[in-house]
């Protein structure tokens, strides 16, 4: 298999110039000093005043900053690209939100650089577009068990793993559904070549080629129990974060769904306690 974490690198690094740039993130909400969640985490994750939180695949810190801006005492951001922590950094300075502080570095290698820090955060928050381009769920959900206390909580929400087997480039016989991709429990490594941008849709980046998995819910789930976590709850949205499909349209909550029934759910939102 291709290097897939070089590519998946080369491919971030450039699209966070695009997201700090004028047609990217809307950042405004954070320069005023309360960074907006969408509706979903909002509606779920409830006070987060005096934790200390752990968020992983922070990307450009713009929740990571949000969550110290509605009163968390600490916030950890990681990432393992140069570029998106640069800018995390460059925005939290920016807003003065001083409890917001950034890593770089592989899920994985975490533990190993952050030994004094082992179960002592309160909730680990990882949100949209994240674990499928992860290789090995089993130590992702490990990891985040290492660095929660006994009590802590896991609040995650992303894609939901049945919708991923869809994609747009696949012409689809129904009217609203995308064409089939990938099959459900297909878990090898899946490449993609897309040069368009979720966030500034004019631009075109020239390291298009990445990597992903696609992680049954089953597997999720299971892997967090092994790990030490149990469910609290879980919910499938018929919305979600962005415009996963073309079809799909905006609503006045400014989520994505479909513009009819809906028809399959579009994201997944869970809790789990760290036992």
């Amino acid at each position: 298999m291709e290097n897939w974490r070089a590519l998946n690198l080369a491919s971030w690094e450039e699209r966070t110039a695009l997201h700090v740039g004028p047609r990217g993130y809307d950042l405004s909400s954070h320069r005023a000093g309360h960074g907006r969640l969408d509706r979903i985490v909002e509606a779920e994750l409830g006070s987060v005043a005096g934790l200390r939180i752990l968020h992983l695949q922070c990307h450009i810190g713009h929740d990571s900053i949000a969550l110290a801006q509605r009163g968390a005492a600490e916030v950890l951001g990681v990432d393992f690209s140069p570029a998106a922590i640069a800018a995390a950094r460059g925005l939290a300075a920016e807003v003065g939100a001083t409890q917001a502080r950034f890593i770089e570095a592989d899920i994985g290698a975490l533990p190993g650089l952050l030994p004094a820090e082992a179960g002592i955060f309160d909730l680990a928050f990882v949100t949209w577009g994240t674990i499928w381009w992860l290789p090995d769920i089993r130590r992702w959900a490990e990891v985040i068990a290492h660095f929660l206390r006994p009590g802590a909580a896991l609040y995650f929400a992303d894609a939901h793993p049945a919708a991923l087997v869809f994609d747009d480039g696949v012409p689809g016989a129904h009217p609203v559904l995308p064409g089939p991709l990938v099959p459900y429990f297909e878990r090898t490594a899946r490449v993609f070549d897309e040069p368009t941008d979720y966030a500034d849709t004019e631009a075109r980046v020239a390291n298009s080629r990445t990597i992903t998995w696609l992680h049954p819910l089953g597997d999720i789930i299971s892997a967090l129990c092994d790990a030490g976590l149990r469910l609290a709850w879980l919910h499938e949205h018929p919305a979600i974060a962005w415009q996963m499909f073309r079809t799909l349209v905006r609503g006045p909550d400014r989520l994505w769904t479909w513009p009819a029934d809906a028809w399959l759910p579009l994201s997944v939102s869970l809790r789990a306690e760290r036992v």
